[in-house]
């Protein structure tokens, strides 16, 4: 008798009655097209997730502490920087707000100036130089050597200046020099080295120079603007932030921390993440209706079989079990169908976006952060995607099997 309830529910979703296998059928596809639908979008919201993570977050540095006034660089500065808890590197920077013109074109960026071997400990920017357009001198010898006067930009910015690697740029700043014949703006030739492509928006502001040749241009002497620091835990960087400038002292720095710059997209993305998730977990719930809708038609069809079982003896719980059985046998059906087969359409989604806007010359994604369709597909999200269809397809039994639990036998058999 243990394995009675699960048996008929089993005998029950494999019957060959054609009107109950064809409800069946539509059922499990109901269930199967959310789930797939839900996986598929989910696995491109954290696609965005991952490239604002790891490319704008990967060249980005995570804090920055403006000094109010230019200072030099000091070695204990840097190493009670270094050793406070969860600073990954600090480095020295100077940073402005530029123009870069090339023939009669000019283009706005954010110059910043550092010294190479030491940025990659705060930023992974040298990673995303395009290994094409890299110029003679920098793909033999160091891009951005001390007084080389050399730059690298951002890809958009490039595109914009229509100028590619070894071309000359003039660096052009908003202050100006006096002269006896007025004020000119103080500028000065750079070669472009090396374009930085992380098909990011930071592709579009991005201008990189060794930290001595902004201090040349700039003429600061020695003077830096601050220092910029990697975190564990990037989303610490606020709070890093006002403890650090609290420790140096607040008249000397003002911390400044990606969540200025990006935090708003960052939190717009995960919102949307749970956003379309509820409502996407509607479209389940939507899809439970044929689960009720078919267990509705054998309960109906099965009444003759419960009101047998119950004269022979069988409890309700039998019965009750039975039903539930066939729910989740059909729940499962559909849940496993849409997982497997949103996890497959998601994983060729991004091919299939590159054919198509090579084959159609369509730029669908020129607006976002990422000019292509990133796609990731995360274990914990299916598995959440899979237990809330299971309860909500659990839940849609709830009403057929209270409706077969209260059959009486005396009524059913009264019309047989």
């Amino acid at each position: 008798m243990r394995w009675l309830a699960p048996s008929l529910g089993v005998r029950y979703a494999f019957s060959g009655n054609s009107a109950l296998a064809l409800a069946e059928f539509i059922a499990v596809c109901g269930l199967g097209l959310s789930v797939a639908v839900l996986v598929i979008v989910i696995s491109v919201v954290n696609g965005f997730e991952r490239e604002l993570r790891e490319r704008i977050f990967g060249v980005l540095p995570h804090l920055s502490l403006y000094a109010r006034v230019p200072m030099l660089d000091g070695d204990d500065v840097r190493r009670g920087l270094v050793e406070h808890d969860g600073v990954l590197g600090a480095v020295p920077f100077v940073q402005t707000a530029a123009l870069v013109a090339a023939g009669d074109r000019v283009q706005g960026v954010l110059l910043t100036g550092m010294r190479p071997d030491e940025y990659a400990s705060v930023s992974d920017w040298y990673r995303y130089l395009d290994p094409g357009r890299v110029s003679e001198a920098g793909a033999t010898g160091g891009v951005l050597d001390d007084s080389s006067f050399d730059i690298v930009l951002g890809d958009d910015v490039a595109r914009s200046l229509d100028v590619e690697a070894g071309d000359s740029v003039s660096v052009i700043l908003p202050s100006g020099t006096v002269t006896p014949a007025g004020v000119f703006p103080r500028q000065k030739r750079f070669r472009l080295a090396a374009i930085l492509n992380s098909a990011s928006d930071l592709d579009g502001h991005a201008a990189y120079v060794h930290l001595r040749d902004a201090q040349k241009l700039l003429r600061l002497g020695d003077g830096i603007h601050g220092y910029q620091l990697r975190l564990e835990a990037f989303f610490a960087a606020p709070e890093t932030g006002r403890v650090l400038s609290a420790q140096l002292g607040r008249q000397r720095f003002v911390a400044r921390s990606w969540m200025h710059t990006h935090g708003n997209l960052y939190q717009a993305i995960a919102m949307q993440k749970v956003t379309m998730f509820v409502l996407l977990a509607f479209l389940v719930a939507v899809a439970a209706f044929n689960l009720v809708s078919t267990l509705v038609m054998v309960v109906d069809q099965r009444a003759a079989d419960v009101a047998i079982l119950r004269t022979m003896g069988s409890s309700r719980t039998t019965i009750v079990g039975a039903f539930v059985t066939l729910g989740m046998l059909i729940a499962v059906g559909g849940i496993g169908i849409g997982i497997v087969s949103g996890t497959l359409i998601a994983n060729a989604l991004p091919g299939l976006y590159s054919w198509t806007s090579t084959t159609l010359e369509l730029e669908l994604m020129s607006q976002y952060v990422v000019n292509y369709l990133p796609v990731e597909v995360r274990k914990a999200d299916l598995t959440g995607i899979g237990v809330t269809a299971l309860v909500i397809a659990l839940l849609a039994t709830l009403y057929p099997v209270l409706r077969a639990a209260r059959l009486l036998p005396g009524e059913v058999l009264a019309y047989e």
